[in-house]
């Protein structure tokens, strides 16, 4: 029997307890590194954020790491943050670890508001310029004829997710014309410390992970969470896509990494524990790949059809969409390995079976 997530949560350990940062205000993690906590309008209701005393060309101050949705409350909240954290100093430059609206939605917005440069990886600055200017996996026409593909042919759900077509501009409505680019293995020296950059996929097309040797922090971005496992999802981009493979690989890469790193992630706590975590989520992806492949050995199954065996909850559809991409994802791993034999059906949709 697999242990819940308080069970498995209790092997980590949380070296601020509690606490978390008050709105407007940022709590200390390392030196130099500062903790900002954001509301999020959605399930996950908030992200992590990041300032890091930096000195770039000659001039003290920020950098700032991730950047929250674009929304006034958000902006309220940095202005805020401007005020009671930087000690009178500007941002001076805005990393992005990916290219999710949480995390660049006010990249644009900061990189202007205080004449800096955004640095982020050259997929993710690509796929997020086209995801503010058309629609990119989450909703519109093809969003709705891929997931349909896949079962979510109702006409409702159809309907949903085609009117979802502004959702990533929305919350993302514009990415600066100019970027500097991160490559796994680039060290950025920031306040005097070497971050080396640690590429991951399979959530995001390249994110990027900073890993300060010196101060013994990873900030891990999306790619290891303390307690929800990370969406990996295939999209419509790219629909034959193996990104569950391409995640689990991924974050095998932090393993030569100390145990007692911090980990500073984009959801959940700062804490300790990093090889349990990353034991933790090959274990449960395992368990429910056997879920997934036991579902479709009793008969051909859709990736809406082993929905409930991934997430036996009621979903809204914002939640769905995630959800879908991510029985896609499972059902993908087991195809690509040989597990699982795929055809279309007479309504066009996928069903897999075992081999």
């Amino acid at each position: 029997m697999s242990l819940s997530r308080d069970q498995l949560e209790a092997r980590l350990q949380y070296p601020l307890g509690d606490a978390l940062p008050e709105a407007g205000r940022a709590l200390p993690v390392a030196p130099g590194v500062k903790w900002v906590r954001m509301g999020l309008p959605f399930a996950l209701d908030h992200i992590n954020l990041w300032l890091l005393r930096d000195r770039l060309d000659g001039r003290e101050g920020w950098t700032v790491v991730d950047c929250c949705i674009a929304r006034e409350e958000t902006r309220a909240q940095w202005e805020q943050v401007f005020a009671n954290e930087l000690d009178g100093l500007p941002v001076l430059r805005v990393i992005v670890t990916h290219m999710h609206p949480d995390h660049i939605g006010l990249a644009q917005w900061l990189c202007e508001r205080w004449d800096c440069r955004l640095w982020i990886s050259s997929t993710d600055y690509l796929m997020a310029r086209l995801g503010s200017q058309t629609t990119t996996g989450f909703g519109g026409e093809a969003a709705a004829a891929f997931f349909a593909s896949h079962g979510l042919n109702d006409p409702e759900s159809v309907a949903k997710v085609r009117a979802r077509a502004n959702y990533y501009p929305s919350l993302v409505p514009g990415v600066p014309a100019q970027s500097r680019r991160l490559l796994d293995g680039l060290v950025v020296t920031i306040g005097g410390h070497g971050w080396r950059c640690i590429s991951g996929y399979g959530h995001a097309p390249e994110h990027m992970a900073l890993w300060c040797e010196a101060l013994g922090v990873l900030i891990s971005g999306d790619m290891i969470l303390p307690r929800i496992s990370t969406n990996v999802s295939v999209y419509d981009q790219e629909p034959e896509a193996d990104a569950l493979t391409l995640f689990l690989d991924s974050i095998d890469k932090f393993l030569p990494l100390p145990e007692d790193t911090l980990v500073l992630p984009s959801h959940g706590r700062p804490f300790r524990g990093l090889h349990e975590r990353i034991r933790q989520l090959h274990e449960h992806h395992a368990e429910r790949l056997a879920e997934v492949m036991a579902a479709c050995r009793e008969k051909p199954c859709s990736a809406n059809d082993v929905l409930p065996v991934l997430f036996p909850r009621a979903l809204d559809l914002h939640q769905t969409t995630f959800a879908m991409g991510e029985a896609v994802a499972h059902l993908h791993r087991l195809w690509h390995a040989g597990a699982l034999q795929r055809s279309r059906d007479d309504q066009g949709v996928w069903r897999f079976k075992a081999a």
